[in-house]
């Protein structure tokens, strides 16, 4: 399927749609999911999200704050 084709079936699977909560749930992923592919990641956080970020950064300046990659390694090992 090329992207015309993939565009007009999406927008035939919308036009099915009736529920509006459902609609704007499937409008804010997509947006998420278009902002994100253009770069930009940090309009898509909420406020909460980047305090996190900045406080992380932050944190990070302290050198006393950071781990070896080592240590990092062996904690979560069984994810790698």
């Amino acid at each position: 399927m090329n992207n015309i084709e993939l565009k007009a079936n999406l927008h035939l699977l919308i036009d099915k749609l009736d529920n509006t909560n459902l609609l704007k749930e499937y409008y804010n992923e997509l947006k998420k999911i278009i902002t994100i592919s253009q770069g930009k990641i940090w309009d898509s956080l909420s406020d909460e999200q980047r305090k996190e970020v900045l406080l992380s950064y932050s944190e990070s300046e302290d050198e006393t704050n950071l781990l070896d990659s080592e240590t990092v390694m062996k904690k979560y090992k069984k994810w790698l």
